[in-house]
């Protein structure tokens, strides 16, 4: 697409059938929904015309104090005219009215999140041109309601609850359960009323003039961009502000003109399971509104999942069989052209199919997996954008348990499965509170009638969503899909009263704080909590992850302290163990005292001989790891913490622990003051506690080099541990410790008769070991970030205290990610200097990344454009770094560090 030459800014890119400015290649410019508006036009695809605003004036609103720029206006102007002509109407005619919609639309998709109007171009003339023209007056006048409920909330700020109330009372008197049965006299009593508040609310009539009516909606959905839940959505799924949103102007196509008209949804393949096959749901006389808000329940579209659902309403398929072909067709060519399963929203006006918009449909990780290698193997899309098609982070989703199937359950109802998965929690029916109690510790499950954009934060802090209305493409049901959070919807034998916040199923009544669990691959809603399974992964799973091991070139290690930690790894396809942190193994209650006796001996003899009794278990520790591992890497780090963490700190635990210990108080207390310290992250520990107690040096590596002997027994191999020693800050606490190291294993080599193989490294969690590096490197054989440390020591910051602020930070724009969840570009800026200079040092010193950081997709690109040799990372996070690294070695985020 080319800007224009002139002088003249080019903010507008109009589209109809067969002709578009733009395509799908502009989604930075157009947003999503406008620039596959406009590939769906190149396609010659039925879509109705329009134009597109796009995101640069967003900026220039913002830029100009939430005012737009009056260059737009002939622009705009001149668009809207060409949208009439292509539509056969002129906007404000009072015979022929143009109606439009006006859209928001991001590059990222944000579902629900910014503001939309529909059907403006309404006043209280054109509207019985509307209704002169189309030969319905109930329907204009239908029509005409909708448009100021909407324009009332979206642009004036009005509540939307108000006008509901209008018309709920107004069916109540009249004794009429749907919208449907209401008359065109209703509908214009309603249109009364409903112009009568607006006046009593703000002073002022309902606006009549249309362009300022367009005016004002255009203001209002750039607005939107900046409002709460769209900012909460994109810090939730780091959508930058910076990238605005473009707004879509197009002729508005009617679903509510009778019995031969229908709006609808449909995914081109199954969004919940992934199998090849229509999924999705339309409403007879409808607009699309209808069926994203879930006020009413939708029919199938297939003739297949009307059987399978049970129900004996038509299924569009049965009911309008040419359009439903028509849809089909343009079901596969969509899907087809942009090698990817598509969410389309559609409209039937009076027999006739419109296309209104197609993306790229959100779906839960294992239909994302199944799509993805179907795909490939259909020859749609490679190996390689197979790999790349799926998001690591959500692979998160798969390895953790579900519903045990044979476990009793009490089945309070049943509702769609609209997301996959289990969740057991508290109840709760405000999305303010779900934040508030995740906040404290709790796990909640969020139960309402219906959920808005404006629950989107409470949605993110349950753990599940449970909705009584809706179906399977309501908002509940999207957004939820989006999180991988599990979800039930259309649950109509569940009454929820949100005033007294209670549930009630099946002659039960739960309250708020009940416990109650939902299976999102079911539907069910059980009272109280259910057992859980460890999870089967699918073939799928597996097949995409050998090609994504097929392409990477990082090795994937992972974090593991135990024997059950090493085999989880082992399982999930870990290639070693990155990190093994040997003082959790002191913590076991048959150790402890063992710990304790060598903290308060007051001699280098009494603390060895409390080592002593620790040699056996440590020694069994590694040749159980060792085992598992089978000839794998696993790096084992030498004792880190403080020794003051071992010892008691209440009196009733210092009395306790020295009565044990067959000591006094008062001689405990003594060892609890010499080993206090002001800040203790930054005092004795690491290299300078094994500098200090030597002893612990030697007792530790005797037990790896014992256990290498015995292990490399059983398995027929030499076993080659990685010994790393913490917290080193310079090249002579690194030697003074190796050579410790050194002269153990030669006692070790006299004692037993045979030699052993090991190599030392440090793991680099200092600001000046990044800097020393060089030094540093020519002593050590391998690095290893601790990057955990290396963020609070480059921050001078606690991890445990940072949560008090960094969410402050965050909103402010402080910080874009929290620093311990996704790395630091200054650290990653210290980590890259460490590469350089301990490669220069010593090219073939291998460096490896150990901190939480491992696990995160955005870091583990990072690591591969430094030129890391593997990430290591907890058990079950091993999955998301493998494909994370495949994914990385195909290019994806590595040159975006």
């Amino acid at each position: 697409m080319e800007q224009t030459t002139s002088t003249r800014p080019r903010w507008v890119f109009t589209f109809r059938a067969g002709h578009a400015d733009g395509s799908a290649a502009d989604r930075n410019l157009l947003g999503g929904k406008g620039a596959y508006l406009a590939e769906m036009s190149r396609l010659g695809l039925p879509v109705p015309p329009g134009f597109t605003i796009s995101s640069e004036v967003c900026a220039a609103y913002y830029e100009l104090g939430r005012s737009l720029p009056d260059e737009l206006r002939p622009m705009v102007d001149e668009a809207l005219e060409a949208t009439g002509r292509v539509a056969e109407a002129k906007f404000g005619d009072v015979d022929n009215p143009l109606l439009v919609s006006v859209r928001s639309g991001s590059r990222a998709s944000m579902p629900g999140m910014m503001d939309t109007v529909l059907n403006l171009g309404l006043n209280d003339q054109t509207v019985e041109g509307l209704a002169r023209r189309s030969g319905d007056r109930r329907f204009a006048y239908d029509t005409y309601r909708r448009f100021i409920q909407m324009y009332a909330d979206v642009v004036l700020g009005l509540d939307h609850e108000l006008f509901e109330e209008i018309l709920e009372n107004f069916k109540n008197l009249k004794g009429l359960e749907y919208d449907t049965d209401l008359s065109a006299e209703d509908w214009q009593a309603i249109v009364d009323r409903y112009k009568s508040l607006v006046e009593a609310e703000l002073g002022e009539p309902f606006p009549q003039n249309l362009h300022d009516q367009l005016w004002g909606a255009i203001a209002a959905v750039f607005g939107s961009w900046q409002n709460a839940r769209a900012i909460a959505y994109r810090r939730l799924h780091d959508i930058p502000d910076s990238w605005g949103t473009a707004v879509t102007i197009q002729a508005m196509v009617f679903g509510n003109r009778g019995d031969r008209s229908a709006t609808g949804v449909v995914f081109t393949r199954n969004p919940s399971t992934g199998d090849k096959e229509l999924y999705g749901e339309y409403l007879l006389n409808a607009q699309g509104e209808d069926v994203v808000a879930g006020l009413r329940t939708p029919q199938p579209l297939t003739e297949v999942s009307r059987k399978g659902s049970g129900t004996k309403r038509p299924s569009l398929e049965a009911l309008m069989p040419d359009v439903f072909a028509e849809l089909k067709a343009a079901c596969a060519k969509l899907e087809a052209h942009f090698h990817d399963m598509q969410d389309i929203e559609f409209t039937v006006q009076e027999g006739k199919l419109f296309m209104l918009q197609t993306r790229a449909g959100k779906r839960t990780t294992g239909a994302a997996l199944k799509i993805a290698v179907d795909m490939a193997e259909e020859g749609l899309i490679s190996r390689d954008e197979a790999v790349l098609a799926i998001d690591p982070g959500q692979l998160d989703q798969l390895l953790h348990p579900t519903l045990d199937p044979d476990a009793d359950r009490i089945v309070l109802a049943k509702g769609l499965p609209a997301s996959p998965g289990a969740a057991t929690g508290e109840l709760v029916f405000d999305a303010d509170e779900a934040v508030h109690l995740k906040g404290q510790g709790h796990t909640v499950i969020l139960a309402r009638i219906e959920t808005s954009p404006e629950d989107v934060q409470g949605m993110h802090s349950a753990v599940g969503i449970l909705t009584t209305r809706g179906g399977m493409t309501s908002h509940a049901a999207v957004v939820a899909r989006g999180m991988g959070r599990p979800c039930v919807v259309g649950a109509s034998a569940v009454h929820i009263n949100l005033e007294r916040e209670t549930l009630t199923a099946s002659g039960m009544v739960l309250h708020k704080g009940d416990i109650v669990t939902i299976d999102g691959s079911t539907g069910q809603i059980i009272k109280g909590r259910v057992p859980t399974r460890e999870p089967e992964l699918s073939e799928d799973f597996n097949k995409l992850m050998r090609w994504a091991d097929g392409i990477r070139r990082m090795r994937v290690r992972a974090n593991a302290d135990t024997p059950a930690d090493a085999r989880q790894a082992r399982a999930f396809g870990a290639e070693g163990i990155g990190l093994c942190r040997t003082e959790h193994m002191f913590f076991e209650e048959s150790r402890i005292l063992a710990m304790r006796e060598m903290i308060l001996a007051e001699d280098q003899d009494g603390r060895r001989k409390a080592l002593a009794k620790l040699l056996p278990a440590q020694r069994q520790d590694f040749i159980a790891l060792f085992a598992i591992m089978a000839g794998l890497p696993v790096t084992i780090r030498l004792l880190d913490p403080p020794l003051h963490e071992f010892l008691p700190h209440t009196d009733e635990a210092i009395a306790d622990v020295a009565a044990e210990m067959g000591v006094t108080v008062p001689r405990l207390r003594r060892r609890l003051a010499a080993l206090s310290e002001f800040n203790p992250m930054l005092g004795q520990r690491g290299s300078r506690l094994l500098v200090s107690f030597p002893e612990i040096v030697e007792m530790q590596t005797r037990a790896i080099f014992e256990a290498a002997i015995e292990a490399g027994k059983t398995l027929h191999s030499r076993v080659i541990p990685e010994i790393m020693v913490p917290l080193v800050a310079a090249k002579p606490e690194l030697d003074i410790i190796k050579e410790r190291i050194a002269s153990t294993a030669r006692a070790v080599e006299k004692e037993r008769g045979t030699s052993v193989a090991y190599t030392v490294g440090t793991m680099v969690e200092l600001p000046r070991t990044c800097l020393m590096a060089g030094e540093i490197g020519q002593s050590a054989q391998f690095f290893s970030f601790g990057t955990n440390d290396l963020t609070q020591t480059t921050f001078g910051l606690s991890r445990d205290d940072a949560g008090r602020f960094l969410g402050e930070y965050a909103e402010k724009a402080i910080i874009q990610h929290d620093p311990f969840m996704t790395l630091d570009p200054a650290v990653g800026e210290l980590m890259q200097m460490a590469v350089e200079r301990g490669r220069k040092a010593k090219p073939e010193l291998k460096i490896g990344i150990c901190g939480e950081h491992g696990g995160d997709p955005a870091t583990i690109f990072f690591c591969e454009k430094i030129g890391l040799n593997y990430v290591s990372c907890s058990p079950y996070r091993v999955p998301v770094a493998r494909l994370a690294a495949a994914q990385a070695t195909l290019g994806k985020g590595v040159t975006d560090n």
